[in-house]
């Protein structure tokens, strides 16, 4: 394959880098247009970034703001900007869908280096576009609520961005962090994921000089600081086993052996869905199913049986080997 000549490649940085700087009223720096482009795999300098930047200011309607340092960039107000036809329309109904899934889930500065293609892919899927068939998709599928909905809490956008950064390059969290009970405390910690419950966001971390996690609400953070010091992610922590022994469950990961009796109308659908791999279900009298299973006992799991009313009876537990998490603790350690 004939390789790209240095004119190709330096016209190639020069169209990302304009697809990248936003418009009014967010401005962009070279330092976080160099991060953008070295995650695309731009392998240049941040002065290169920095002359093409100078260059591409003086010939075209992007506006510099050198009153300070760093010298920061935006597209003027009333330009189109740069839209290079990269995206097809299945690619921007995925982007779409991603856009409105995950924005919770990536971290804050990837989320703003695809803000062009975020904003690419709303053009081509727009009244204006030829996407129809695209464009209708996403009012036919939808995310549906297994409980009662509710509305999400709020979450300050400069919390979520420093836990995200901070989960995203294994560095310390500096957290004013609110508990259930009204309880203010300063804390350091080591954030470990980020997971999605129903309409809450949750921090899984742990605090210095401890080797079991805690659960925190992005919610309850007042406020948070990412250092600049990292640290090593633990090697026994693992966020997808973590939730299947049930730590999100708001118990404390621990396993029970669960026998109950339901009306065969109402336990239809374990036969379908299991509560576990081990799950058995026999026939117990006329109309009753009687079943049982090895799960996670957690709030959870005790509303899910009230939720079936008089359908559910002779409910049994045995204890199985517990673990060691604890969830949104009072025992919050000093900050180190």
């Amino acid at each position: 394959m004939t390789k790209r000549s240095d004119t190709l490649e330096t016209v190639l940085l020069v169209v990302e880098i304009l697809r990248r700087i936003p418009r009014k009223p967010h401005w962009t720096t070279a330092s976080q247009l160099h991060e953008q482009l070295t995650n695309c795999g731009f392998n240049r300098d941040l002065r290169t970034i920095q002359r093409q930047l100078e260059m591409v200011s003086s010939q075209m309607d992007i506006e510099c703001n050198n009153t300070a340092k760093p010298y920061r960039y935006r597209w003027l107000e009333h330009t189109q900007g740069l839209a290079v036809s990269y995206l097809t329309a299945q690619e921007s109904l995925l982007l779409r869908l991603a856009q409105e899934h995950l924005r919770d889930l990536l971290p804050a500065h990837l989320m703003r280096a695809m803000k062009g293609l975020f904003e690419q892919a709303n053009r081509t899927l727009g009244p204006g576009g030829t996407a129809k068939l695209e464009r209708e998709w996403p009012g036919k599928v939808r995310v549906v609520a297994t409980s009662q909905p509710l509305l999400p809490p709020k979450i300050s956008p400069p919390v979520f961005e420093q836990v995200s950064e901070a989960l995203y390059g294994n560095f310390w969290l500096w957290l004013d962090y609110e508990n259930a009970k009204g309880r203010s405390s300063e804390i350091k910690v080591m954030p470990l994921g980020l997971a999605q419950q129903g309409s809450r966001l949750y921090l899984v971390c742990r605090y210095p000089d401890y080797d079991n996690e805690r659960i925190l609400a992005l919610h309850r953070m007042r406020s948070a600081k990412a250092s600049t010091l990292t640290f090593t992610r633990p090697s026994d922590f693992d966020l997808a086993t973590y939730d299947d022994k049930g730590n999100f469950g708001f118990g404390d990961g621990s396993q029970v052996y669960l026998r109950f009796q339901i009306t065969e109308i109402a336990g239809h659908h374990l036969q379908e869905t299991p509560l576990s791999r081990d799950q058995q279900i026999e026939s117990a009298a006329p109309g009753w199913l009687q079943v049982s299973a090895t799960v996670v006992d957690s709030a959870l799991l005790d509303r899910w049986l009230r939720g079936f009313g008089a359908d559910v009876q002779a409910i049994e537990k045995s204890d199985v080997e517990p673990t060691d998490a604890v969830r949104d603790a009072d025992d919050i350690p000093p900050a180190s």
